[in-house]
C-alpha cells in the first residue's frame, strides 16, 4: 500500500479514536494512539478480509484481546468500509450504539468476539486457530485448500499478566498452531503506572519456551518492520508466532508514556495540541481525504479474495461433492438437532447408573451417529467425567483431523478456547471438568453466556456425593453460580433419559448448556419424561387428588428420594406430587400456564430438595415452603454417610413435607 495512504489512515485512526472517546467522556485513548500503525497496517496490508461480507468464511480472524482499545478497532473498521458511519463514531459508548465500550460480537460489523476481561481474546484466538487447523485437515485436498486463513490477536501488557495467557499459549505451542499470530503491544504501562517491579519477566523467552516463534519490532511506528515480522510469522508453519511491538502509550500527546492516557479522555486542550502538532484541519469525525484510497484498496482486495475462494469452492464441489456438501452445511451452522430424532431417544441410556456414565453414553452415541462436527475434551479428567469420544483419536500436530482434545489442567483456557471454536464456526465444542472446578473457568463461561454461544459444559462429581475427596472437591454453591448467568441452561438430570434431554436441548443450538452429573450410581425413578425435561421441569409422579397436599421438587440424585418420600407420606394419608426439575433456567421461561400446571399456586405446601445451595429454590417454595439443601461445606467421608447426616434421606424429605403442610395450614 502507498505509504502516504497508509500514514493518512494511521493519523486518521488516531484522531477519530480520541474524538470518539472525548465525546463519550469515557474510554481508553492510550493504546489507540500507540498501536494505530499496527492495526491499520494489519487490516490494510496483511489480512484477508472483505468489508462487504464480514461473514466470508475463509477470512482471516482478528481478535482485539485488549478490548479497551475498541475505539481504535472501530475507527479502522470505519476506514475499511464495514458499514460504520461518522455518526456511529460520534455515538461511541452510548445507549444502543453500534459501537459499545468494549467489542461485542453481533453488535458491530467486523467484530469477531466480545472481549473485555483481559486475556480472554488470546484463548478465543487459540480456539479459532485450532478450528482452522482441524477443518483444514478434514476438508482440504490437493489443489483445494478451501480452509486456509490466519488468526491474529492484539493484546497488551495486562493480557500477558493474566494466567489465561499462559494456559492458552502453552496449548497453542503444543498444538503447533502455525497460523496463529499474537501481536503484543508492549508499552509497559498499566492503569497504576509502569510495569517495572510487577511484570519484569522476559515474555519472549516465556513464549519461546512454550514452542512459539518470537519476533521483535523495536519501533511500533515502523510499518515496514512490522510487515516483515508478519511475513516471517507466516513462513513458520510449525509454530505460532508472537510479534512483540514496542510502542508508546498516548503517543503524540503531552500525556505520552504516562498512565494518565490509559483509561480516561485526554481533554479538549490536549487533543487540540495533538491536532496542531499533526497539522490536522479536518472537521470532527472526518478522516483525511487520502483514506478513501485505503478503504478502496482494502475493499477491492477483499472482494477479489472472496471471489477466488468462491471459484475454488465451485471446483471443489465438482471434484468432491460430498465433502463440499458437508462443509457448506457446517459453514451455515446446519448441525444435527436430535430433539425429534426417534433413533436418538430410543438409544437413551436406561437403568441405574451414575449420570456421568449416562452422559458418556449419550456423548458417544452422538459422536458415532449424528455429529461428526463434535470436538472437545476435558481438563485432564476425561476418564473420570466420561467425556472421551471412544471411536475417535486425539488431536495433535501429527493427527490434526482428530477431535478429542487434551486440554491438560487448564480449566480457564479450556473454556475460552471452546468459545473461540464456537465463534469460528464449522465445529461444535464441548469441554469437561469436575463441577467444583467450574470456579476456575467462571470468567470464560460468563463470556459463553454473554455471547450466547452453544458451548457444552460437561461437569461431573456434582455434590457431596463426591464423598471421600472432601469439601475441597464437593460443589455446593456452584449450581447457584451457573444458574444466575443469563442465557445459561444448567441441567442436573436424574437418569439417562433426562441426561439425553440435556444433550438434545444443546443440539438445538440455543444457548450454552451445562450438564451436571453425579459421581455415584443413582437409582433411576420411573416415569421420567423427555418432553417435560426439555421444558426444564415436569410432574414426575402426580397425586391422586385434583389438588395435592404437598409438592416435592428437586433435581438429579435427589429425585429418587422424592419418590420414596411420597410413599412414606401416602402411608400417613398425605397425597404428594413429585416434580423433577432438571433445568430451572428453562422452566422459568416456559409459559405461565405450563408453570401453573406443574406448580399450581393453590398448593403452598412445597419442599425443594437438592444437595447444593438453597438459594435457587426459594422462588418456588415461597413463604410456607421448606428446603432440604446444603448451605455449608461438606466433609471427608463416604457419600452415603454424608447424605444421611445432611438430611438427604426419604424420611427427612417426608418430615420436611409435614413441616411445610403445617406452615401452610396456619395461614
Amino acid at each position: 500500500m502507498d505509504k502516504k495512504v497508509l500514514c493518512s489512515a494511521i493519523d486518521s485512526v488516531r484522531v477519530l479514536s480520541v474524538e470518539a472517546i472525548e465525546k463519550a467522556k469515557s474510554g481508553h485513548p492510550g493504546m489507540p494512539l500507540g498501536a494505530a500503525p499496527v492495526a491499520v497496517s494489519l487490516y490494510g496490508e496483511h489480512m484477508k478480509h472483505n468489508p462487504a461480507d464480514p461473514s466470508f468464511f475463509d477470512r482471516d480472524r482478528f481478535v482485539l484481546s485488549a478490548g479497551h482499545a475498541s475505539s481504535m478497532l472501530y475507527s479502522v473498521l470505519h476506514l475499511c468500509g464495514y458499514g460504520i458511519a461518522k455518526e456511529d463514531l460520534a455515538s461511541f459508548r452510548q445507549l444502543r450504539s453500534k459501537l459499545p465500550g468494549h467489542p461485542e460480537r453481533g453488535v458491530t460489523p467486523g467484530v469477531e468476539t466480545s472481549t473485555g476481561p483481559l486475556g480472554q481474546g488470546i484463548g478465543n484466538a487459540v480456539g479459532m486457530a485450532l478450528s482452522e487447523k482441524i477443518l483444514a485437515a478434514r476438508f482440504n485436498r490437493d489443489g483445494f485448500n478451501v480452509i486456509d486463513h490466519y488468526t491474529y490477536a492484539l493484546c497488551g501488557d495486562g493480557c500477558m499478566m493474566e494466567g489465561l495467557s499462559y494456559e492458552a499459549a502453552s496449548l497453542a505451542g503444543a498444538w503447533k498452531l502455525g497460523k496463529l499470530i499474537l501481536i503484543y503491544d508492549r508499552n509497559n504501562i498499566t492503569i497504576e503506572g509502569g510495569v517495572g517491579g510487577v511484570f519484569d519477566e522476559d515474555v519472549g523467552a516465556r513464549f519461546a519456551a512454550q514452542g512459539w516463534q518470537v519476533l521483535d519490532v523495536a519501533d511500533g511506528e515502523d510499518t515496514d518492520a512490522f510487515g516483515a515480522a508478519v511475513t516471517l510469522a507466516k513462513s513458520d508453519t510449525e509454530r505460532p508466532s508472537l510479534i512483540i511491538v514496542h510502542t508508546v502509550i498516548g503517543r503524540g500527546t503531552s500525556k505520552a508514556g504516562s498512565e494518565s492516557s490509559h483509561g480516561a479522555p485526554l481533554g479538549e486542550a490536549c487533543i487540540a495540541d495533538m491536532k496542531e502538532a499533526m497539522g490536522w484541519k479536518q472537521p470532527p469525525f472526518t478522516a483525511l481525504p487520502l483514506t478513501a484510497e485505503y478503504g478502496k484498496e482494502v475493499g477491492e482486495r477483499g472482494a477479489k479474495a472472496q471471489a477466488e475462494w468462491n471459484k475454488l469452492m465451485r471446483a471443489y464441489k465438482a471434484a468432491y461433492p460430498e465433502l463440499h456438501a458437508e462443509l457448506t452445511a457446517r459453514i451455515k451452522g446446519k448441525f444435527a438437532n436430535v430433539t425429534e430424532d426417534e433413533d436418538f431417544w430410543a438409544a437413551a441410556p436406561k437403568g441405574n447408573a451414575a449420570t456421568r456414565a449416562h452422559s458418556g453414553a449419550v456423548l458417544n452415541w452422538l459422536a458415532d451417529n449424528r455429529m461428526p462436527e463434535l470436538v472437545g475434551g476435558s481438563a485432564d479428567l476425561g476418564p473420570s467425567n466420561m467425556s472421551i469420544m471412544k471411536s475417535r483419536g486425539y488431536y495433535s500436530a501429527l493427527t490434526p483431523a482428530e477431535t478429542n482434545l487434551h486440554f491438560g489442567v487448564r480449566e480457564l483456557a479450556m473454556a475460552s478456547i471452546s468459545n473461540g471454536i464456537a465463534i469460528h464456526g464449522g465445529l461444535r465444542p464441548y469441554c469437561a471438568t469436575f463441577f467444583v472446578f467450574s470456579d476456575y473457568f467462571k470468567g470464560s463461561v460468563r463470556m459463553s453466556a454473554l455471547m450466547d454461544l452453544p458451548v457444552l459444559y460437561i461437569l461431573s462429581h456434582d455434590s457431596i456425593g463426591v464423598g471421600e475427596d472432601g469439601p475441597t472437591h464437593q460443589p455446593v454453591e456452584q449450581l447457584a453460580m451457573l444458574r444466575t448467568l443469563p442465557n445459561m441452561r444448567v441441567f442436573r438430570p436424574c437418569d439417562g433419559l433426562e441426561t439425553a434431554a440435556a444433550y438434545a436441548y444443546w443440539s438445538a443450538n440455543k444457548h450454552p448448556v451445562a450438564v451436571v452429573t453425579s459421581r455415584q450410581k443413582l437409582t433411576s425413578p420411573e416415569g421420567t419424561n423427555a418432553e417435560g425435561a426439555l421444558k426444564g421441569g415436569y410432574v414426575l409422579s402426580d397425586s391422586d387428588k385434583p389438588v395435592p397436599d404437598v409438592i416435592l421438587m428437586g433435581s438429579g440424585s435427589e429425585v429418587y428420594l422424592l419418590i420414596e418420600a411420597k410413599k412414606i407420606l401416602a402411608e400417613k394419608g398425605i397425597d404428594a406430587r413429585v416434580v423433577s426439575m432438571p433445568c430451572l433456567d428453562e422452566f422459568d421461561v416456559q409459559k405461565a400456564s405450563y408453570k401453573e400446571s406443574v406448580l399450581p399456586d393453590a398448593v403452598r405446601a412445597r419442599v425443594a430438595v437438592e444437595a447444593g445451595s438453597s438459594v435457587c429454590w426459594y422462588k418456588y417454595v415461597g413463604l410456607d415452603g421448606v428446603t432440604v439443601c446444603k448451605d455449608d461445606f461438606g466433609l471427608s467421608a463416604p457419600a452415603g454417610v454424608l447424605f444421611e447426616i445432611n438430611r438427604f434421606t426419604s424420611q427427612d424429605v417426608a418430615a420436611a413435607a409435614m413441616t411445610t403442610i403445617r406452615k401452610a395450614g396456619k395461614r
